[in-house]
């Protein structure tokens, strides 16, 4: 509906523009099946499937100021389409993030390491209802739903904006060591881009293959699928590292 504050448009015509002149920016670093198969030393996987081995990297998945390896602090929304409750095995996965020893993500020893972006939730003052109900869900994990700023457009054009989140709460020194994690191609992978971080798909959303409830996926989401793969595997693109990486 045009006028909707939860209406995305421009968002579709930079995805298509994408396509048409960088499309190898429509590619994930990594893909995997759901939010749940997430791996803890997640920069480790980043760098390994891209075949890419910067000489100072280490096996330490903490994050340090000098740290070259990224450090992942963001995730994007592990919901269904506009619901505010999350599954029971999402919750299960946030918990283990953050209160793993051997996490990066581990709330004690980074606190300000998880943020949630949503298209919806924080995106308009309409939704701030939705934000409470998520954050109190979240609240024993202390994870926050990202508001917004006033005049800031959409994913993926709130980039800059998500990299400020970071940088102010001192979590990272470089876009790099930010991971962006959503189960779109044309919004999550393509802001991961403009922002100069690591993108991971979640192809199957928050449901497994053959699961029970799991839905049938939209237009947009088919020919996300359909691209991804003739991309990659007819054309033999890539996702380009981020910048700093080469």
């Amino acid at each position: 509906m045009a006028g909707s504050p939860n209406s995305n448009l421009r968002g579709f015509n930079h995805a298509v523009q994408t396509l048409l002149k960088q499309p190898s920016q429509f590619l994930p670093h990594l893909t995997i099946p759901t939010f749940t198969h997430l791996p803890e030393d997640l920069g480790s996987h980043l760098i390994n499937s891209h075949h890419h081995q910067p000489r100072k990297a280490t096996t330490n998945t903490t994050q340090t100021p000098n740290n070259p390896r990224p450090s992942p602090g963001q995730r994007q929304h592990p919901l269904p389409p506009k619901t505010t409750t999350f599954p029971p095995k999402i919750l299960t996965k946030l918990s283990e993030l953050r209160n793993s020893p051997t996490s990066p993500f581990n709330q004690i020893n980074n606190p300000n390491a998880i943020l949630i972006v949503s298209n919806r939730a924080g995106s308009h003052p309409n939704y701030d209802s939705e934000v409470q109900s998520l954050e109190s869900q979240l609240a024993h994990l202390k994870i926050p739903v990202f508001r917004l700023p006033a005049g800031t457009e959409k994913k993926p054009f709130c980039s800059d904006e998500v990299v400020q989140w970071f940088r102010e709460r001192e979590v990272i020194s470089s876009p790099s060591e930010i991971a962006v994690v959503g189960d779109r191609l044309g919004t999550d992978v393509i802001m991961a881009g403009l922002m100069g971080s690591w993108s991971v798909w979640c192809k199957e959303g928050v449901f497994e293959v053959g699961e029970e409830g799991k839905p049938d996926r939209n237009i947009l989401e088919k020919m996300e699928v359909w691209i991804e793969r003739y991309l990659r595997e007819s054309r033999g693109l890539k996702a380009p590292v981020p910048r700093g990486w080469e």
